[in-house]
């Protein structure tokens, strides 16, 4: 007797894993791991971005759009992957500019001490800005986060190493380790396409982790996450110091890009312009940001001398109908069109 219910066990236990194989297969499309073309994409784009001095464009340009793409990749990080809306991340990007600048110019730091400082303080200050206002949700969260930045901003406004209104002008790129000229702007460029690669992988890596798919159960249902015993305030903080560190690696080479450092970089409106570049790509994708931080600076830069202040406006309403015409931005549409072809495929 003991034999024939051995068999049947066997039968039942070894078709137990196909329901479970199946159920697993929908979620390939949730964007959780890079299709084949996707990889091919990004080789190609990273193969573009290596021989673009050599091809005509402008290293300066280049950089500082990839220094913007870097920052609103940092924005998408908490806005995209954990559902956070910041008004206040100008702060961390404005104020590791003004550090990273004040050390280089005034300290004669060398830029790699310099932008790691920048990168600490802002890790810092979004440590106390996520402290404060990360047991807050929706609008509250945002606008705690845009008061302790306008906090940030009259603070570099009046205190005395900032430079007031005029900022901190000339600031020198020195050698990086001692060794590499960054006065070279193509030398520079290709410092700064490495560190913005490694970023972006890394927050590849981050999303695509345990770690990033807690995140996203946040984002879609936090009450869940919380009756399944995560700690969602730990989880919550961890993404905002990350994201502000992103966010003042960003800034800070900004300010060895450009030379300078503003209360431009730490005013509100840089916090618009990054939910701007987040929104117009697609808020949740990974390239999303970098090809809406792409349009806002190619705008600016080509329509400024033309029109004057009214590129706002121009800008504006480009936005809008992006809006209208692409809910999920531009990337998210592309990526939902694709995922309706091959269900119907």
């Amino acid at each position: 007797m003991s034999t024939p219910s051995t068999s049947v066990a066997a039968p039942e236990s070894l078709a137990m894993p196909q329901p479970t194989a199946k159920a697993a297969a929908p979620m390939a499309p949730q964007g959780t791991a890079l299709g084949k073309g996707v990889r091919l994409t990004y080789l190609a784009l990273l193969v573009l971005a290596l021989v673009a001095p050599m091809i005509g464009l402008y290293p300066v340009f280049v950089m500082k759009l990839l220094c913007f793409a870097l920052f609103a990749c940092a924005f998408n990080l908490l806005l995209g992957f954990t559902g956070l809306l910041s008004f206040g991340h100008a702060a961390f990007f404005g104020f590791a500019a003004y550090v990273t600048a004040w050390l280089v110019k005034v300290q004669n730091w060398t830029p790699e001490l310099g932008v790691l400082a920048g990168v600490v303080v802002a890790a810092l200050l979004g440590l106390v800005f996520g402290l404060v206002a990360i047991r807050r949700q929706g609008i509250y969260f945002a606008m705690i986060t845009l008061a302790l930045s306008q906090m940030v901003f009259f603070f570099c406004l009046q205190a005395p190493f900032t430079g007031g209104e005029d900022g901190l002008q000339g600031v020198l790129r020195g050698k990086l380790f001692g060794v590499v000229p960054l006065i070279n702007d193509t030398l520079m460029y290709y410092v700064v396409l490495a560190v913005f690669v490694a970023c972006f992988m890394g927050i590849l890596r981050i999303v695509t982790s345990p770690f990033g798919q807690v995140l996203k159960m946040i984002r879609e249902n936090e009450p869940r996450a919380v009756s399944l015993g995560y700690e969602v305030d730990r989880y919550k903080l961890l993404a905002f110091v990350l994201s502000a560190s992103l966010a003042g690696l960003a800034g800070s080479l900004k300010t060895l890009v450009m030379k300078f450092a503003t209360l431009t970089d730490v005013h509100w409106s840089m916090s618009g312009e990054v939910i701007l570049m987040s929104l117009l790509g697609g808020v949740g994708t990974f390239f999303g940001p970098v090809l809406g931080a792409g349009v806002v600076v190619a705008l600016q830069d080509m329509l400024a001398d033309k029109v004057g202040e009214w590129v706002t406006v121009i800008i504006g309403a480009i936005f809008v109908v992006c809006v209208l015409a692409f809910r999920k931005g531009v990337v998210g549409e592309l990526m939902a069109w694709r995922d309706r072809r091959k269900s119907k495929g």
